[in-house]
């Protein structure tokens, strides 16, 4: 089940929300559980005693981790465990058939692994470090594992960061309509921008010519954000509707003007979890500078690995490792001076690039598509195509700057202005539905992550 469906905004959401706002309040997390469960088991109920399985797990290390320290032990020996088993479920499951070839039998990915492992492993983690209560419940835990707004692509949310609205949030009428705005958002930026920029990039894919394919890798550069900040911002607006405040995902990453900025900006959620229970353990940039640049190279191919069992994603990695590297080494403090268009147009380049290393999977295709990047050769057949998207273009490069936010900020306590923006939302809703009846296409990129 995905948010961008009618099967989820006219029967799923409105079941699960008429529910948990009818239950008495000691049973909304209960509901909550019991409903992403269902969300999560609709596409693969077999999958879904994986997940419990893994809620299990963690929800037994952190007791047990708790229980040694009240002994006056650490727990080292349990959380080296947990984090072990964790990471083999995770392996075998995304990396086997990468690492092994034939030699082990080939699985289905389940949906969502990569986050609500790596969410499990935080718990577990922050209990140790004393960063987080330990969560005695296991209905309330499994709620925190499972929670379907951002169970399946995120954000991944840290159980240090909801533990106190897991047991005592109180709901608001301000901020449940601030999540339906939210969601909204998310929704037009799914339905109506990502979803016709990744039509785009399809239909451009395998024609000639070198603006053709700068083109289409600009079309993949607005659906990769607009279909991933999308869901971030449906999740968080969801968040909302059930007294949840999630940390925000994404902040406008194409406006950086270096690749540290974008790193920033960029899914926010996993570059803070990779900092902070990979990077700093490792030593962060306190060792001197060879273990510094050792440290972000092996952060950097991890995250790589994390998107995918995949020799592209590797490159990716390794391609980002590098750059951030070299503005560490110096170049940083050139971008700082240099005017604000070119360490744009410098960002947005190498990020672009970024992004070919990033769908390629074969090689192969990737060499031949970075040849036509840099190859002049005519584009003329694909221009009516080109021409008759370039509207959309144009809104998805405005959509990615920040005017809206900042017409937000000028407008506050204008009553005038909020009717503007309820009756734009509400046409943005009815358009987004009436796209959802027609549309073929409509996949979420980071699903299979």
């Amino acid at each position: 089940m995905i948010f961008s469906s009618n099967l989820f905004l006219f029967v799923y959401l409105p079941a699960v929300l008429l529910t948990y706002y009818l239950v008495p309040r000691v049973l909304r997390n209960p509901v909550l559980l019991l409903f992403s469960l269902l969300f999560y088991g609709w596409g693969e109920p077999v999958y879904l005693f994986l997940m419990i399985g893994d809620i299990l797990l963690n929800y037994v290390c952190g007791y047990l981790i708790h229980r040694q320290q009240l002994q006056g032990k650490k727990g080292t020996g349990v959380l080296v465990v947990g984090v072990v088993l964790n990471l083999l479920l995770l392996g075998y499951f995304k990396y086997a058939g990468f690492l092994f070839g034939g030699l082990l039998p080939t699985v289905s990915l389940p949906i969502g692994i990569s986050f609500y492992i790596f969410q499990s492993m935080s718990y577990i983690i922050d209990v140790y470090r004393d960063d987080a209560p330990v969560q005695k419940n296991p209905l309330t835990f499994g709620t925190y594992v499972t929670l379907f707004p951002q169970l399946i692509a995120g954000p991944i949310v840290r159980y240090a960061d909801v533990a106190l609205m897991l047991q005592t949030r109180k709901e608001t009428l301000s901020q449940f309509a601030a999540g339906v705005r939210l969601f909204i958002v998310g929704l037009g930026k799914k339905v109506l921008i990502a979803n016709a920029a990744g039509n785009l990039w399809n239909l451009l894919q395998g024609q000639e010519g070198t603006l053709t394919a700068w083109v289409g890798l600009a079309a993949y550069t607005l659906q990769i954000y607009f279909d991933f900040s999308g869901y971030s911002d449906m999740a968080i607006g969801l968040g909302r509707m059930f007294g949840f405040e999630f940390l925000i995902n994404f902040d406008y990453p194409y406006i950086s003007r270096s690749i540290t900025e974008f790193w920033r900006r960029w899914h926010i959620s996993l570059s803070t979890w990779f900092k902070e229970y990979v990077y700093i353990p490792l030593g962060g940039n306190r060792r001197g500078m060879k273990r510094q640049i050792f440290n972000i190279l092996t952060v950097w191919l991890l995250t790589g690995l994390w998107h995918g069992a995949s020799w592209n994603f590797v490159l990716w990695g390794g391609y980002y490792a590098v750059l951030l590297i070299i503005e560490k080494l110096g170049l940083l403090k050139v971008l700082k001076r240099a005017p604000a268009a070119v360490t744009h147009i410098y960002t947005m380049f190498l990020v672009m690039l970024g992004w070919a290393l990033f769908f390629f999977e074969d090689l192969g295709a990737l060499g031949g598509f970075l040849a036509q990047l840099f190859t002049l050769s005519s584009s003329a057949e694909a221009m009516p195509l080109i021409l008759g998207y370039l509207p959309l273009l144009l809104t998805g490069v405005l959509a990615s700057t920040p005017l809206w936010k900042k017409w937000n900020i000028l407008k506050k306590d204008s009553t005038p202005a909020f009717w503007v923006e309820t009756a734009a939302l509400a046409l943005m809703l009815l358009l987004c539905i009436a796209s959802l009846a027609s549309q073929s296409y409509n996949p979420f990129i980071y699903f299979r992550f």
